[in-house]
């Protein structure tokens, strides 16, 4: 019987030590974390609530000055690429969005799922022929370049976009690209750098890196 309670004298003994050993730990963390320079900023990272986001909704977004940026979208063969597409340039709030070709239009199932909403915001307009939209452009001296892997292409990272101009960006096939046609029409072609072994971005990848890169020089 007294072993027992020896025995288990020691290991509440034990379990204290280790309480209060964490315990110490716990106080010396702290200590270090509020020495650190970025403590205050480390400290209010909390996420926002939807609610806190200050979203427009479609009337305020009709009416919000739009960023001067077209998207030409021609025979974009995936749904979901083509609804991410108009999500991307939501956010960014571009102008206007052509779908040419096989480019499938609103209202679609599938489109909505990636788009989510953004459809009923951003301004869009089919047209079968990429080319008659590329020529009517050019003639509204809006400034048309193709985002391809070309000659004498510009690299993402040294185009400065021109004070006041406006800039439509063709965007092509998942497999074929932009086709040649519209690249000869074209001012020039924007190419995004690549390291690796593929040189090869989903369409809605390379859209959203080049309308950021625009957008940002643009502000």
């Amino acid at each position: 019987m007294i072993a027992k309670v020896r025995k288990s004298r020691t290991i509440s003994r034990a379990r204290t030590r280790t309480i209060f050993n964490f315990e110490n730990k716990l106080k010396l963390t702290h200590r270090l974390i509020v020495k650190l320079p970025h403590f205050p900023y480390f400290c209010h990272m909390r996420k926002l609530a939807n609610a806190e986001l200050e979203r427009k909704n479609i009337n305020e977004f009709k009416e919000a000055q739009k960023t001067p940026i077209i998207v030409i979208l021609d025979d974009i063969r995936s749904l979901h690429n083509i609804g991410s597409v108009f999500r991307t340039s939501d956010a960014f709030l571009i102008e206007k969005i052509y779908l040419c070709g096989i480019t499938a239009t609103p209202p679609n199932k599938e489109i909505h799922k990636t788009a989510l909403g953004a459809t009923e915001t951003v301004t869009w307009e089919y047209a079968k022929d990429v080319l008659e939209v590329v020529n009517q452009l050019k003639q509204e001296n809006v400034k048309v370049y193709a985002v391809e892997q070309t000659e004498n292409a510009i690299m993402l990272d040294d185009f400065q976009p021109e004070t006041n101009a406006k800039y439509a960006l063709i965007f092509g096939n998942e497999v074929k690209g932009v086709s040649q046609e519209a690249i000869n029409l074209s001012d020039g072609v924007i190419e995004i750098p690549q390291l690796g072994s593929k040189h090869s971005l989903n369409i809605s990848v390379s859209a959203g890196i080049v309308i950021w890169d625009l957008f940002q020089k643009m502000k």
